[in-house]
């Protein structure tokens, strides 16, 4: 019992580590993140630094890193199924797809929610053939941080099979 009441705030201060890196990274850390979601980069730091200190520095024990780790990985489920089950911290913790040029047209305001640069957003449509913006039919900030551009002469298949221009 006395282990149990050594080790609780241990996982205390690691679940509300987890909670305030997730809030903190998913407000200023939008699109820069690649593949990872937020979650899954909290994951990874938080993880790799428990184990790190539960096995390498001399003064703490194994026993506070696999607190700490199993904390970790409790939260990260409980935060998944909430998520799910809310709309609001779905939409707090999960990025959504961001429209940024519309018919050649930028949206500024997405641009700059984005936290994105003019420069940042046409060297991305450089790089997908298109040299002018007025070639553009969409560019889309997808959730994995990937800009994608849709030309106005590319052929869009439907669902129900057919193709337009």
């Amino acid at each position: 019992m006395h282990t149990i009441i050594r080790l609780w705030p241990v996982a205390y201060q690691t679940f509300m580590i987890y909670i305030v890196l997730v809030i903190a990274l998913r407000l200023f850390g939008r699109g820069r993140l690649g593949q990872l979601t937020v979650i899954d980069l909290v994951m990874v730091l938080l993880l790799g630094t428990c184990v790190e200190t539960s096995m390498v520095a001399f003064n703490n024990h194994l026993d506070g890193g696999l607190v700490s780790a199993t904390t970790l990985l409790l939260a990260n489920k409980l935060v998944s199924v909430l998520a799910r089950r809310f709309g609001p911290l779905h939409k707090l913790l999960c990025a959504e797809p961001v429209l940024l040029v519309t018919d050649g047209v930028i949206i500024r305001d997405h641009l700059h929610q984005s936290g994105l640069t003019e420069a940042e957003l046409m060297q991305a449509i450089r790089e997908r053939e298109t040299e002018d913006l007025s070639e553009v039919k969409y560019a889309v900030l997808e959730v994995d941080g990937e800009i994608n551009v849709v030309s106005r002469n590319t052929v869009v298949l439907r669902s129900s099979g057919q193709s337009s221009r």
